[in-house]
C-alpha cells in the first residue's frame, strides 16, 4: 500500500519562502505524476500544481505562477517530490496536501504572517 507523506510546512513571513517534500513509500515501483493541492478551512481543497511521472511536464494554479515550483528530488527523483514556495502571501496559508493515483497524504500546515 502506497503512502504519502508530506513535510515541510511551517510559519514564515509574508514574502518568505518554504520548500514542502512528498515522499511516497510502501509498494512504490517506479515514478508517477503526482499532484500539490491545499485547503483552507470551509474551502474546497484547490490545485496548486502537477508534475508528470519523468519530472519533465508541471503545471501550476495561475494563484502561484511565478511563485511555485514544482520538482522531483534529485536524489530521490522515484518517490520524492517537492514544492517550492517563494514571495509567500498571506492567501497561501493552507494545510497542503500531496495526491497521486487517488491517494492523498495527511497533509502540512503553512501560515503565512503578515
Amino acid at each position: 500500500q502506497v503512502q504519502l507523506v508530506e513535510s515541510g510546512g511551517g510559519l514564515v513571513r509574508v514574502g518568505g519562502s518554504l520548500t514542502l517534500s512528498c515522499v511516497a513509500s510502501g509498494g512504490t515501483s517506479g515514478r508517477f505524476g503526482m499532484n500539490w493541492f491545499r485547503q483552507t478551512p470551509g474551502k474546497r481543497r484547490e490545485f496548486v500544481a502537477s508534475i508528470n511521472s519523468d519530472g519533465g511536464s508541471t503545471l501550476l494554479a495561475d494563484s502561484v505562477k511565478g511563485r511555485f515550483t514544482i520538482s522531483r528530488d534529485s536524489a530521490n527523483a522515484d518517490n520524492t517530490v517537492v514544492l517550492h514556495m517563494s514571495n509567500l502571501k498571506p492567501e497561501d496559508t493552507a494545510v497542503y496536501y500531496c495526491n497521486t493515483s487517488g491517494l492523498w497524504g495527511q497533509g502540512t500546515q503553512v501560515t503565512v504572517s503578515s
